[in-house]
């Protein structure tokens, strides 16, 4: 099936073709799009907007399909898949400077960039998407040593809504540059990023696990040792869903990346004094850190069959007694649920909160929450299960929209600063002021109601 415009054949698939299905799914929703399409360059891109807005479409865009929302498809709309541009250039070998297709994933981009001894702070697993990632900041394993994806992004070209290829940077369109570091998919089709790699050829990467006998005891602890980490070093403190007849455990994750040039016996009289206090937090059930390859700690997502996942995230700018009291209240709650407390700090920290549209940079930690519900669970049921989230999320000063599983106007709202969202609106009503980009996290073009 072919859609033909100005003499262009774009790569299509539609309800009753043999890929339909895969097509239309996504990793947390699956939808029934009257159209999807498989740009290969950004002129097809303009193409199919053009298509949608003259029929009337709802736009979807994919890079890697990890939205929780499902943001990467949707029904009787358009679905812009990005799978063809998935590119991996060394633009300037001197400067790192590496440009990435939007339809690329992480695990791609680490392993192409290897063989150079490069890597890029990005997410944690191998089959996100670049795109969506980026475009709500990009937090990753490298998050305290490099920041977040957006404080290495130097440029960008976006097919905006009226169909203009635009390369956007700090000098071009800054306005726009600014808004999609961490505004999200709002204000156009990102066909490629460019981005200053780092030089990270391996880092020490592994896990801790703790008999899980005092949430908070064990947070509090694991936050007083990482107040006293040096940068290289980032963390996880995850509690995973009893499984039945095994004991309750606690897992931090660690990983330490050194500057590059240090020997490895620096690097082994470094890590003692800093992983020792982390070995202390508990009792250690069972432990592994070793040294490996940058692309080899990027795990592959997995959707448990049979459940419905959603999640909830907020930024804390402390971890003090209240957040700890109430992440353990939140533990002794029914149902299965993962909670995740990230330390942020480092890098991340100090960048200025209006640099980017990612203000919240003073934020210690972010807290995330993962449950898991029977398949056949409605949005009903999704919103009781989620309410002893609310004790948490009263004490975040906002969210990281690339873990939200909510994208209510209040939601979107909240998840900004008021400065930072109402400048958000006012690029939205330049570059989209229809609100064709609609189906993300959505901000609406200032003049427009909600």
């Amino acid at each position: 099936m072919t859609v033909h415009e100005s003499d262009l054949a774009i790569e299509t698939v539609g309800p009753g073709d043999e890929e339909y299905d895969d097509a239309a799914r996504v990793f947390f929703a699956t939808g029934a799009p009257a159209l999807v399409v498989r740009p290969r360059d950004p002129r097809q891109v303009a193409v199919a907007l053009t298509h949608a807005v003259g029929l009337g479409l709802a736009v979807s865009v994919r890079s890697g399909g990890h939205s929780p929302l499902g943001h990467g498809t949707n029904t009787d709309g358009m679905v812009i898949d990005l799978m063809h541009l998935d590119g991996v250039e060394v633009l300037d070998a001197g400067r790192r400077l590496v440009r990435v297709g939007g339809g690329a994933t992480w695990g791609k981009v680490a392993e192409a960039l290897a063989p150079y001894g490069w890597g890029l702070t990005s997410g944690d697993t191998t089959d996100v998407g670049v795109g969506g990632l980026t475009l709500g900041g990009g937090i990753g394993w490298l998050v305290r040593k490099h920041g977040l994806a957006v404080d290495n992004l130097v440029g960008a070209r976006v097919v905006t809504a009226d169909g203009r290829l635009l390369t956007v940077s700090a000098e071009e369109h800054p306005d726009l540059f600014w808004a999609l570091r961490g505004g999200g998919g709002n204000f156009g089709v990102v066909v490629d990023f460019d981005f200053v790699a780092q030089e990270v050829a391996s880092v020490h990467f592994g896990q801790v696990h703790y008999q899980l006998d005092d949430v908070a005891d064990l947070l509090r602890r694991w936050r007083d040792a990482m107040r006293s980490a040096p940068d290289e070093l980032s963390s996880t403190l995850a509690v995973m869903p009893q499984l039945p007849g095994s004991p309750a455990v606690a897992t931090v994750l660690l990983c330490y990346a050194a500057e590059p040039g240090t020997t490895t016996t620096e690097v082994d009289a470094a890590l003692e004094p800093l992983f020792e206090p982390l070995f202390e937090l508990g009792t250690v059930r069972t432990a592994a850190v070793a040294e490996r390859r940058y692309p080899e700690i990027l795990e592959h997502a997995q959707h448990p069959p049979g459940f419905r996942m959603t999640g909830r995230n907020t930024l804390v700018p402390r971890l003090d007694e209240d957040v700890i009291a109430a992440v353990a209240g939140l533990h002794g709650t029914p149902g299965p649920k993962a909670i995740a407390v990230r330390s942020l700090g480092g890098a991340f920290g100090r960048v200025s909160p209006d640099a980017t549209a990612f203000a919240r940079r003073d934020a210690e930690a972010m807290v995330f929450c993962g449950w898991l519900l029977p398949g056949t669970a409605t949005d009903a049921d999704v919103e009781q299960a989620v309410l002893p989230w609310q004790a948490v999320a009263a004490l975040g000063t906002g969210s990281y929209v690339g873990f939200q599983g909510s994208a209510t106007a209040a939601d979107v709202a909240a998840a900004y600063p008021g400065a930072t969202y109402d400048r958000l609106a006012a690029v939205k009503r330049t570059y989209d002021p229809r609100n064709l980009f609609a189906l993300n996290h959505n901000i609406t073009p200032a003049g427009l109601p909600d």
